[in-house]
């Protein structure tokens, strides 16, 4: 067997020296042939020449658990007992110790986020003292006709607050419609502004704007223009 030039320091543990020997020997980690395995792992512990007393002992106990799992695979098993692999153990240590080593490199670039941030410190508050508050009790009553007032201007007005802009009287839409057919009885065109004069009440001046709405609805009248140009035209299919 070739002789092996590297050394133990190489390795953070005997989990990692274990999975080095399984890619090396291009094995499964689910099928690991223990005796060969155990073979090169006991040679890399006799290449090392000085070891601290404290690792040696985690690789020594690795050695000791691969020679219980080979003794136990070479002892013959009663046909009544079911047959257990005796690397399961091991194999799901294995896996465990490199999922957490594929992560390594992804916890230390998170770790090394921060590395060349400076914080700034707090800035100085400065020698004054601690602040006091010279009030008597009619600031407090002050400051509470204050809050609420801004608390009844954020609530509904009253009903009452809304008379005079609407009129009670009632103008019918459909008077308002045969007024306006009426007035193209001599002309054919008429300014959409003429209709509001002479206009009483709001409520006869949203009556008409209604009544020409229906008109262009059914298709009585087309209107034509913007703003002050604005005009009616009668359509002179449902001219009455």
């Amino acid at each position: 067997m070739t002789e092996m030039t590297f050394h133990l320091a190489e390795f953070d543990g005997p989990l990692d020296l274990l999975l080095h020997l399984i890619a090396r020997n291009k094995v499964s980690i689910y099928d690991i042939p223990i005796a060969s395995i155990l073979e090169q792992y006991m040679e890399v512990l006799h290449a090392a020449q000085t070891m601290d007393l404290d690792v040696a002992g985690d690789f020594i106990a690795m050695a000791a658990q691969l020679v219980y799992i080979k003794s136990k695979m070479l002892l013959p098993k009663p046909e009544s007992e079911p047959e257990d692999d005796p690397r399961t153990g091991l194999v799901e240590q294995l896996l465990e110790y490199q999922r957490m080593k594929e992560m390594t490199p992804c916890f230390r670039e998170h770790l090394d986020y921060g590395r060349d941030i400076v914080t700034k410190p707090p800035e100085p508050r400065g020698e004054r003292g601690p602040v006091e508050y010279h009030h008597v009790p009619a600031d407090l009553v002050r400051a509470a006709h204050a809050l609420l007032e801004r608390v009844q201007r954020r609530t509904p007005p009253p009903a009452s607050a809304f008379r005079g802009i609407v009129g009670r009287e009632t103008v019918p839409v459909s008077g308002k419609i045969t007024a306006i057919l009426r007035r193209f009885l001599g002309q054919s065109r008429l300014r959409f502004s003429s209709l509001f004069e002479g206009a009483k009440s709001r409520s006869e001046v949203v009556a008409t704007f209604l009544a020409v709405l229906e008109l262009s609805k059914t298709h009585r009248i087309s209107i034509s223009g913007e703003g002050e140009q604005t005009e009616l035209t009668l359509v002179e299919d449902d001219a009455p």
